[in-house]
């Protein structure tokens, strides 16, 4: 079979992607996630009478603890192939990274293998976020002054 012949097989078998369906999706689903965000936001500040920053904890805590526990549980992924980038993006990917890495290794027991895999995927975006934060602070510092 000649090259031409393998390449049209493989296209006209490929799913196709829907982008301007998962765009909307995404922007939906993401939005619902934003006003569920600013709800619990405005609900840590009146039923726990914390200020904006202190709440703003709280709902970035509540919503790893969520997609951890999905993630532990087989949901988050099902809702991943649903709505696509919507809940990768946001820090509810992050916990779902650092979750399923452990998970991954349990049975190799807490220290060799969840201890030693939670960070897996997740460190190159803590270790490069860290070194990114220390350049731009310098350059800030320099630029701005002391």
């Amino acid at each position: 079979m000649d090259k031409n012949r393998y390449k049209e097989i493989v296209d006209n078998n490929t799913p196709k992607e829907e982008c301007f369906k998962n765009s909307i999706i995404a922007f939906l689903v993401g939005g619902l996630l934003g006003a569920a965000g600013e709800l619990l936001l405005r609900c840590y500040m009146i039923w726990l009478n914390l200020p904006r920053k202190e709440s703003g904890v709280l709902v970035t805590l509540t919503f790893v603890t969520i997609a951890s526990v999905l993630t532990a549980l087989g949901i988050f992924d099902v809702l991943v192939s649903k709505v696509k980038a919507a809940l990768i993006i946001p820090i509810t990917g992050f916990a779902h990274s650092m979750t399923s890495a452990a998970l991954e290794y349990k049975h190799e027991g807490l220290v060799l293998g969840i201890g030693s895999n939670v960070f897996k995927l997740a460190g190159t975006v803590i270790l490069y976020g860290v070194v990114s934060v220390y350049i731009f602070g310098l350059v800030r510092l320099l630029v701005m002054g002391g």
